[in-house]
């Protein structure tokens, strides 16, 4: 007998009909985004309070970065920020590559400072 699968919701099978319609770098890219959302969904075990001295992971810049790439690193080297309050900015990044083709360097550019501002604010420090 074959296992039972699990009914599906309607946003999930919108979800993979969407996925499904995508080329492999894009469901690349869509998982990898997903993946983004649900360590903000399940927290951080080493997160660090606000305002202490945690210093960040120095992770350099690969010569040549993905997007998706660019997230997952910047969220390993800056481990202690709140990824809730990174979101929004994240996310309309992001879009702005996908949907609005603008460059990636660029993005990461972005990117970088978005998490390097934000990094600032967790310890206290007044914006310049």
């Amino acid at each position: 007998m074959l296992p039972q699968l699990p009914t599906l919701s309607q946003d999930q099978r919108k979800l993979l009909k969407l996925f499904n319609a995508l080329d492999q770098t894009a469901q690349f890219s869509l998982l990898a985004f997903a993946e983004f959302l649900g360590q903000r969904e399940s927290g951080i075990e080493d997160k660090a309070e606000p305002g202490v001295d945690a210093e960040p992971r120095n992770i350099p810049r690969p010569e040549s970065e993905s997007v998706v790439g660019a997230i997952k690193r910047l969220s390993s080297s800056y481990y202690m920020l709140d990824r809730s309050v990174l979101l929004n900015e994240t996310s309309s990044l992001m879009t702005a590559h996908l949907i609005h083709g603008r460059s990636a360097v660029e993005i990461i550019d972005e990117l970088e400072e978005l998490f390097t501002r934000q990094y600032a604010e967790f310890l206290g420090e007044p914006e310049e």
